[in-house]
């Protein structure tokens, strides 16, 4: 291509980001020198144009340190087919990209119809059409590799490799090992083609059965970063050393206690309150929310912010966290400890007797906080079994306030699914103590309805100085859901009106007027499902489950990166120093919403996976017992059913049930045998073996207690658990070391 025209001194951003979109070749700092003639000490000044433009987000490295346009492409790059529509389009996406907004999506222009597949590589001119983009194939190249993560076993003399996908049922014939022994957890790359599909080892991860592997497994399998860089770490260290600095509001003599898990290490929030002594909200409550100011430390455009963005939040596993930010800030220098200083976003609340919000404000403050109590003991003071030195000066008013606040949400009516999660309990070495579902305490509602009104008034505080919002959007059920909904609630003799203005509400109507029956679950499980996904973005669509209408996440900064960039405009907003809004920021939104809804919904797969895993190596000493157990789902190949108290969802093959043929009722969700009538559908209790528990996939197999069709009773009494000597003999162990 003809080179720019020499410019005196730098050039602009505009001829900068010319350059790059029609550069056939990747362009780095080298070539943007080069191309614009720039001498030695220009070149300095060009580093730090081409920082302050990634800061403003109009510009992403990519690998090799080249840069593109962020959102935008190379002119010439390599492209994986991902998609053949109905309409016969085919869709691409880049093989790499480096840029923390999600990648586009290129409709290709194809030369031959129907000669690209799902799978291919090409190497492809890009053209930007309108908002979208176009790829014009000029070479179709050699399909990559596809790794798959799965556990070696030996058997008939070879190695094979089983994935640890639920649903992957195949064994991969292992043509190189690469050092792997059988029971190791290992990468490998597929190569061959159906049906002779072979792997070859390319990391060995060590052993899924060890403590604390099964969250490994989560993390290689969805590419989870676990692993700071030792700039970032750098950086870390170094700004955990600024001063506060002056200006900031003084809280430190106020009792603000932070109420977590017992088990916590970083502490991003904390809470007083106390009688307001405003004539003008006579019977009411101030109160204070005061969040870690994790913006004064991680500030925009910064190798903290960079990696904070790729990760978008902290993942909670039963053995490890893999945080957002380094321990230096989230374990230490953000984290409100007891007795220290610490810098704070205090968020000022009056709320009236009746529990609504009467007024809020934003400081940046300076606090110490009093204590940091779990929620057992929290509680355990309130209800008066253990003392605590703060019960009176802190928790008490603490929980009259909340009393106030809870009377507002009883008057909103929320959508209210007491689903129980599991909690997996380990020793100091790992090994699992139990499983068992979370209790949920009045300390865990007060501390939820805190945040829930400092997050409130922080979406509302930023709506009024017209800042942009990072909302927590939660839209209402579509009609297709609903009318799934009346569908299956008609199976259990529920009704269900479509024609209503459907509002959370309308589904707690639904759980008061069927009771405490036996498939109120399923029920609570069904509505659940039948809810929208929530996510972030700039978009006020108010929140449908918390029936808020406008709402975004600003507690939690250290563990969510939806909460640093609300500190930041609030930062900005209320003029209360350094670490605001950029511009660029502010012009991403949308993009940064889309980036970071998607990290959480990874997050949350990783968080689901890894209790699964823990529950079927927590059980896989069970297998050959008999388990009560209840149905949650129907097929026509089965249904599934989870372990009462304990979790773990499991498979029973039609196959297996009995003698006679089974029918699959699709209106109902149920099996009727054709012989017997016998009978399974969502909701029934019964008995069944635990014949299989897959610690590496988290699958369960269950097979009948004695081979043949027994009819399920809805409330079936415990039986005897039968006990086995030793190992049970139908585990399998895959070759894993002993």
């Amino acid at each position: 291509m003809p080179k720019p025209k020499r410019s005196p001194g730098l050039p602009t951003r505009e001829q900068i980001l010319d350059f790059i979109a029609s550069s056939d070749t990747p362009a780095g700092k080298r070539e943007i020198a080069r191309a614009f003639g720039l001498t030695a000490q220009e070149k300095i000044g060009l580093k730090a144009l081409l920082k302050d433009m990634a800061d403003e987000g109009l510009i992403d490295s990519a690998p090799g340190r080249a840069f593109h346009k962020l959102g935008g492409l190379p002119k010439v790059t390599v492209l994986r087919i991902a998609d053949v529509d109905d309409g016969g389009n085919v869709w691409a996406v880049p093989e790499r990209w480096e840029s923390d907004a999600p990648a586009p999506r290129l409709r290709v222009r194809e030369r031959k119809h129907g000669a690209l597949a799902i799978g291919d590589r090409v190497l492809a001119r890009t053209e930007e059409a309108g908002n979208g983009w176009i790829a014009h194939p000029m070479k179709q190249l050699a399909r990559g590799e596809e790794l798959v993560l799965g556990v070696l076993h030996q058997e008939g003399g070879k190695l094979w490799l089983q994935g640890v996908e639920k649903k992957e049922r195949r064994e991969f014939l292992v043509s190189d090992a690469g050092g792997a022994e059988p029971g190791d957890l290992v990468l490998a790359e597929k190569a061959g083609r159906p049906p002779r599909i072979t792997v070859r080892v390319t990391e060995r991860l060590g052993d899924p059965f060890a403590p604390r592997s099964f969250s490994l497994i989560a993390i290689h399998k969805l590419s989870i970063p676990n692993v700071f860089t030792p700039e970032t770490i750098e950086e870390a260290a170094r700004v955990a050393q600024t001063p506060l600095g002056d200006g900031r509001e003084d809280l430190r003599d106020l009792p603000i206690v932070a109420i977590d898990p017992a088990d916590a290490r970083d502490h991003d929030d904390a809470v007083w309150a106390a009688p307001d002594d405003d004539p003008a909200n006579e019977g009411g409550w101030k109160a204070i929310v005061a969040i870690a100011d994790v913006s004064f430390y991680v500030r925009p455009g910064s190798e903290l912010d960079r990696e904070a963005r790729r990760r978008g939040n902290s993942v909670y596993f039963p053995d490890r966290v893999v945080p957002m930010l380094p321990e230096e800030l989230s374990a230490d220098m953000c984290s409100l400890k007891q007795g220290v200083d610490r810098g704070a976003l205090a968020c000022h609340l009056r709320i009236a007797k009746d529990g609504t919000l009467k007024s809020w404000r934003f400081t940046r403050a300076i606090v110490r906080i009093a204590a940091n109590i779990a929620y057992e003991d929290a509680q355990a003071a309130i209800d008066g079994t253990i003392e605590h030195p703060l019960t009176d000066t802190a928790l008490k008013p603490l929980w009259a306030c909340w009393k106030a606040l809870n009377k507002a949400r009883a008057k909103r009516e929320p959508l209210d699914l007491d689903l129980p999660e599991r909690r997996v309990v380990l020793d100091e070495k790992g090994r699992i103590l139990s499983v068992a579902p979370r209790e949920r305490l009045d300390a865990h509602k007060l501390i939820e309805d805190y945040m829930i009104a400092a997050n409130v008034a922080a979406a509302k505080a930023l709506e009024v100085k017209n800042a942009p919002v990072m909302y927590r959007d939660h839209e209402p059920p579509s009609r297709e859901k609903l009318v799934a909904l009346k569908e299956y609630l008609k199976t259990f003799g529920v009704e269900f009106a479509l024609g209503q203005v459907v509002r959370p509400a309308t589904f707690n109507h639904i759980l008061d007027k069927i009771g405490e029956v036996d498939f109120r679950p399923q029920i609570m499980e069904q509505v659940l499902r039948t809810q929208t996904q929530a996510y972030y973005g700039p978009e006020n669509h108010g929140h449908f489950g918390l029936a808020l209408g406008s709402y975004a996440h600003f507690t939690s900064p250290i563990r969510r990166y939806a909460d640093l960039i609300v500190h930041r405009s609030l930062v900005s907003a209320y003029k209360l120093g350094p670490g605001g809004l950029t511009e660029g920021e502010a012009a991403s939104m949308e993009k940064i919403g889309e980036s970071i809804s998607m990290l959480e919904r990874r997050a949350m797969e990783a968080e689901r996976d890894t209790i699964d895993r823990y529950v079927a190596a927590f059980l896989a000493e069970r297998v050959g017992q008999v388990l009560d157990v209840r149905i949650t789902g129907v097929a026509n190949f089965g249904f599934f059913a989870t372990v009462e108290g304990i979790g773990g969802d499991g498979l029973m093959p039609v196959r297996d049930i009995g003698g006679e043929y089974f029918r699959y009722e699709e209106a109902g969700r149920r099996l009727i045998g054709d012989e017997t009538g016998t009978e399974y559908a969502s909701g029934q209790r019964l008995q069944l073996r635990l014949a299989e528990a897959n610690p590496v996939s988290g699958a369960l197999r269950f097979e009948m207690v004695d081979g043949k069709g027994a009819r399920p009773e809805r409330d079936a009494k415990p039986h005897r658990v039968i006990k086995r000597r030793g190992r049970p003999a139908n585990i399998r162990h895959q070759g894993r070391k002993k």
